[in-house]
């Protein structure tokens, strides 16, 4: 199971650049705020609106498509009607939810954590021993549900991913599943991927407000009782408010470039670190998305969340990067670079990375993300917190 790092924030003063301008919000009530939170304020605006809610959205929209392509893939196999373009929807649905879930992954902070639902839908390794043991239980007519029988390590992502693709016998291609799902695997997958699709919606409706989501998804959250009643955007966007755990928007841009110190430290130490520098069969089966062959898309993926958290997913949007620019414009520069070159030195690491993980590609992502990126990063949060 992936052992996420807790965050930590730090709750700081409210600090002062020495220059002052009034509120933009036009509330006489609000106090003036420095040309430092100001600039804040709008990168945590944007941020939530361009950044957070979009990726969950589509995250939730994908896998609401891929529990229906599961329904598909369990009624034609009751009518002895499945075909392998039924199996391929499923899949492909499954890539579109992963690539906004490793977009996210720069924000596991707030909701993924306070609920849980980073580790109930991405932990890996698959558990496939305790698989075959509850598949086996269910096959004799034993009684199962996901809260008695199902651990971390038999939900989510790569519990689903097991279930649609299979890897060749030397493990350099990947495929579609077979057609030859036995009926308790057809569960299986059922519920899992029902699961990850509550989980999923949950996770859009604790950042933008139940409210905010379609009837769809508001109906889910009621079925699966999973309506938490949390907007924790609005809380990000409204900093100093009464409601908003939030002080300052500084605090708020912490968080934020904390979330990208954490997975920067992850996915260079331990997604890729881990099985490079490892010498037991765990360390080196200790492998993300191996089914699929995603792993690589999976770590770019992760350092794409970290650009669109500093930078903005939108070209031109208000961002972290903005505030840092106009007082370290050099610290700017080095942190895009930083960027870059992550993205760049793990899209050298040939795909599948199971085989390539012992490589010299690996063992310069590890450098460059694990090291470089993370000691940038930390600049900037020393930066952001300097007085």
């Amino acid at each position: 199971m992936n052992l996420k790092k807790t965050f930590r924030l730090l709750p700081l003063l409210l600090l002062s650049v020495g220059i002052s301008s009034c509120s933009d919000s036009g509330n006489p009530d609000e106090p003036e705020q420095s040309a430092k939170e100001t600039t804040l304020r709008a990168a945590a605006e944007a941020y939530v609106d361009h950044t957070v809610l979009p990726t969950y959205k589509g995250m939730a929209d994908a896998a609401i498509e891929l529990y229906d392509n599961c329904e598909t893939i369990s009624r034609h196999h009751a009518e002895g009607s499945l075909t392998t373009a039924d199996v391929a929807a499923a899949a492909n649905a499954w890539k579109e939810s992963r690539r906004y879930w490793e977009l996210s992954e720069a924000f596991l902070f707030g909701p993924a954590a306070d609920y849980n639902i980073d580790p109930h839908i991405d932990s890996w390794p698959l558990d496939k021993a305790a698989m075959d043991r509850l598949l086996t239980e269910i096959r004799n007519g034993a009684d199962y549900s996901l809260d008695n029988n199902f651990g971390y390590g038999l939900l989510g992502f790569h519990s689903i991913e097991y279930m649609l693709f299979e890897l060749s016998a030397d493990g350099s291609t990947s495929n579609y599943h077979s057609l030859n799902y036995t009926p308790e695997e057809i569960k299986y997958l059922l519920m899992v991927a029902e699961d990850l699709r509550n989980q999923c919606v949950c996770l859009e409706a604790c950042w933008a407000g139940t409210s905010a989501v379609s009837s769809e998804k508001q109906d889910i959250l009621d079925e699966a009782d999973l309506d938490k009643g949390k907007n924790h955007g609005w809380m990000m966007a409204n900093a100093g408010q009464a409601g908003s755990i939030y002080k300052t928007f500084q605090e708020v841009a912490e968080e934020i470039i904390q979330g990208c110190i954490d997975i920067a430290d992850e996915v260079g130490n331990t997604k890729i670190g881990r099985p490079h520098n490892g010498s037991t069969l765990d360390d080196r089966n200790y492998i993300e998305s191996p089914y699929s062959l995603n792993s690589i898309e999976d770590f770019q993926d992760n350092i794409r969340s970290i650009r669109n958290s500093y930078c903005g997913a939108i070209a031109g949007d208000p961002s972290i990067s903005d505030y840092i620019r106009s007082v370290n414009p050099a610290l700017d520069a080095e942190m895009r670079a930083a960027i870059d070159n992550a993205i760049s030195a793990i899209g050298a690491i040939p795909e599948p990375f199971a085989l390539n993980a012992s490589g010299a590609e690996a063992a310069n992502a590890v450098e460059v993300v694990g090291d470089t990126l993370v000691e940038t990063l930390e600049k900037v949060y020393s930066e952001l917190s300097r007085q």
